[in-house]
């Protein structure tokens, strides 16, 4: 599952049959939006919306959202004030004093659009005490005359009064177990039913107020993708032809101390009296699918994820502008793109953070700088003080289950989550006693040693914060991450053997040290990939009745890809193996599942703009200047002005962490990267090479305004410098016409770069020279969109499917393993 994949109708690999038919306060560390992007940010307080607002549970509630125009798959900060301070739920109770947030589509009939419909609401599908479309009823309570409908009068004690709220999805079905007062026979359970699930559905059961009042949590917005039963975003057309996505709802509803006539919150928040208190916001999405003009060219782009949250938002300008070209993206190595596009035959334009380096291999490509973007460690950590030991703190117990919003990480802490040198990183039963260090990073005096106070007091455990989720394959981005370890001597000295100052001791397998490694082989490095290079086994007993052999790969599973990292923490999911179950046929390991808000912990491998993109927070990471810098637009810049040329291709720059220019960037973020669009000039294809100049010059220019709208930069990447657009206008034109100008083209420096996030000029250093100035220039230009087509069929499914003509012939183009090293992004 791919969440860029998931998110959007035109995400990064638009495929022929779709196109044509086409607390308090935000987590501090996501991506900042930049100036002069409009914000869609929208407040509601109870007094304003709910008419009995004086008998709410909280008459002060005073509701933000962060964006509710041009959604797609992604998250939202949903924060607030005016709350009370929440207590924690527990196997009885859904706790008190504390909000519930849920997405719905529908309208409440007589209404006019002002208000949704609860029976459209995904709620219910975590089947939690307070959290549940149905409860039994005493038999002498009278139920509100809103519920009645709802309602079936029992006859005695063992046919109990119940109300079910019926669930009515978008697609026109009904799911319901009371209708017009009575039962219905062989009904469906309304909390796990076609429309969702526990594993699928997007709800916030419990979300807590601190001792202020104020709270923030995360959201889960879905499309008709994730949910058919929401529609949210699903194409409509309007009188006049146009067509736009289907709005929806987010709903807040504020929950007290207990529900009418009892002692604690344990019925549906449905029910009138909790729901007639709710709070609710409209949300405006995208349309699913993307109307591209009929007749157009498709052209394939291989190699970095890097670039494929943009892609989904530049796709639209570039399928409809006059003579424009549909271009679908297959993400894999870039190593491999970079080689492929480097012959003369036709190929997929390359989409690269390094030059071209192969054996034998002469580098013939055009660089063009095209993105600026970074990987960030992701992650989702909600307190969970320690029962024994020291006190804790009033004002620490009054935050639990709230979330952390800052984390710090040096290489030598990254390196530790890369190796597996945490005991719960290794599978549960094995034998591990080559490693005998503390269960988890969060009881690492290495990293109390830099983070805040407040982490001595935590007892947070689990897989998820003793290694860090990373994606399968290799990369760009895994060679940049393993290159910013290996430029510690720290990190360095802890992978050749050496303990840290608190006696930890890297685990052997991963040691680049061959005396140390039980292989006898140092673990080579900087590597490609995230190895899971641990052989410990967990085979099967009769005490766990046989299960199948747990190993690293099947205790640590990788992530799909980078993006999928940042959705995972974002619904707080570790992918942490289940259960055996030797009834399933055949008998399988069950799925952890997304952790509830509040019990949430797992740190995640991701790039900037899936971080941006799901809302989730991001590590400030040790940068080579000696500063713990998180990714910001600015951050991203300063780490440009440092940014030196690779010595074998005077085209690329890169941040080298080793570097002197690195050194004194006090501001940068050390896992920034740019992305190229690679070209060989003498491509024979004069029209396909037109289209990739065409794609360049659009991308370098109009696709570097920031917004949210068709054909804009989204957030996550800070806009090129204005000498890559010089250096990427250069390198279209040179791809048009068919080679380059003699002398051929090298990177400009500029005589003394400044930068507003960095002071110092970048000095000359052996064997690299300074990146160009970074600053980027220019006013920024209007939204831009696209004609859609009114006639175009909503394909649905139809959005997955490959043309198999396509595949056939990229396979002849790159040679037969590249069916298993590329992955096509939907956009």
């Amino acid at each position: 599952m791919s969440s860029r994949t998931l998110r959007r109708p035109l995400a990064v690999a638009l495929l022929i049959l779709v196109m044509l038919s086409l607390s308090g306060t935000p987590l501090a560390a996501t991506q900042a939006r930049a100036d002069g992007v409009a914000s869609s940010a929208k407040t509601v307080r109870a007094a304003d919306y709910d008419p009995d607002a004086a008998n709410s549970p909280f008459p002060d509630l005073s509701v933000t959202v962060s964006q509710t125009q041009d959604l797609i798959q992604q998250g939202i900060t949903v924060s607030w004030t005016g709350g009370k301070q929440s207590t924690v739920p527990n196997q009885q109770t859904g706790g008190a004093n504390f909000l519930q947030v849920m997405q719905c589509w529908g309208d409440e009939p007589g209404s006019n659009g002002t208000r949704p419909d609860r029976t459209t609401c995904q709620y219910g599908g975590l089947n939690l005490p307070g959290d549940m479309r149905w409860s039994n009823r005493p038999s002498q309570s009278v139920p509100a005359a809103e519920d009645a409908q709802y309602t079936a009068v029992g006859a005695e004690y063992f046919d109990p009064t119940m109300t079910a709220i019926p669930f009515r999805s978008a697609t026109g079905v009904t799911v319901a177990s009371v209708v017009d007062g009575k039962k219905v026979p062989n009904a469906p359970d309304l909390d796990n039913n076609e429309f969702f699930t526990r594993y699928t559905t997007n709800e916030v059961s419990w979300a807590g107020s601190g001792a202020d009042g104020a709270g923030s949590i995360s959201f889960e917005v879905q499309t008709a993708q994730q949910s058919p039963g929401l529609g949210c975003g699903a194409r409509v057309v309007a009188p006049d032809g146009t067509s736009g996505g289907a709005s929806c709802w987010l709903v807040v509803l504020p929950r007290g101390t207990a529900d009418a006539g009892l002692t604690a919150i344990t019925k549906s928040g449905l029910f009138w009296e909790t729901w007639k208190h709710h709070i609710a916001i409209r949300l405006g999405f995208k349309p699913a699918g993307v109307s591209c003009a009929i007749g157009a060219a498709e052209r394939q782009l291989s190699g970095s994820e890097l670039v494929s949250a943009a892609m989904g938002q530049w796709q639209p300008k570039l399928c409809n502008a006059s003579g424009g070209a549909i271009y679908s993206l297959l993400t894999g190595s870039e190593s491999d793109a970079a080689l492929a596009a480097n012959g003369t035959a036709t190929a997929p334009l390359a989409l690269t953070s390094r030059a071209l380096s192969a054996e034998g291999a002469t580098d013939s490509l055009a660089y063009a700088p095209v993105a600026l973007t970074g990987i960030s460690v992701a992650f989702a950590i909600d307190r969970k003080s320690r029962a024994i030991g020291d006190p804790v703190p009033d004002e620490e117990l009054a935050k639990e289950r709230q979330a952390f919003t800052s984390l710090k990480l040096t290489p030598r802490l990254l390196a530790k989550l890369l190796t597996a040198s945490y005991s719960e990183a290794l599978p549960r039963g094995a034998d591990i006693s080559h490693v005998s260090n503390v269960r988890d990073i969060t009881f690492d005096p290495d990293f109390l040693a830099i983070n805040d106070p407040e982490w001595r007091y935590m007892n947070i455990t689990g897989v998820g914060v003793a290694d860090a989720l990373v994606p399968l394959g290799r990369s760009d981005a895994a060679r940049a991450v393993w290159s910013y370890i290996l430029a510690d001597a720290d990190a360095r000295a802890f992978l050749n053997g050496a303990p840290d100052p608190w006696g930890m001791k890297v685990n052997p397998y991963y040691s680049i040290n061959a005396k140390i490694n039980p292989t006898g082989v140092a673990l080579g490095l900087p590597s490609q990939e995230f190895p899971k290079a641990d052989p410990a086994e967990f085979k099967g007993t009769a005490s766990n009745r046989y299960a199948d052999t747990i190993n690293l790969v099947s205790w640590r599973p990788y992530t799909s890809s980078l993006e999928i990292g940042a959705y995972r923490v974002l619904t707080g999911d570790p992918q942490e193996l289940g259960s055996w179950d030797p009834m399933a046929q055949p008998p399988k390991y069950g799925q952890s599942g997304r952790a509830l808000v509040g019990l949430q912990a797992v740190i995640g491998l991701t790039d900037t703009a899936a971080a941006s993109q799901f809302r989730v927070a991001q590590a400030a990471l040790l940068n080579p200047a000696g500063r713990f810098v998180a990714p910001t637009d600015a951050s991203l810049v300063a780490a440009a002005t440092a940014m030196t040329v690779q010595k074998s291709q005077k085209q690329v720059v890169g941040f080298d962490p080793a570097s002197s220019a690195a050194k004194k960037a006090a501001a940068a973020y050390p896992l920034t990267m740019p992305v190229y669009a690679a070209v060989n000039p003498a491509m024979s294809d004069a029209a396909v090479r037109s289209d990739y100049a065409r794609f360049i010059s659009t991308v370098a220019t109009d696709g570097q305004v920031r917004g949210t709208g068709d054909g804009q930069l989204p957030a996550g990447y800070a806009p090129i410098p204005a000498a890559w657009k010089k250096q990427a206008l250069a390198a279209a034109a040179a791809i048009k016409a068919g080679g380059f100008p003699k002398p051929s083209p090298s990177v400009t420096a500029s005589p003394s770069p400044t930068s507003a996030t960095s002071g110092n000029p970048v000095p000359s250093v052996a064997n690299t020279t300074a990146a160009s100035n970074p600053t980027a220039t220019g006013s920024e230009a209007g939204q831009l969109t696209g004609p859609t087509t009114p006639a175009d069929p909503n394909l649905g499914a139809a959005a997955t499917v490959v043309p198999a003509t396509a595949a056939v012939g990229l396979a002849a183009v790159l040679g037969v393993p590249f069916m298993s090293r590329f992955r096509r992004r939907r956009l």
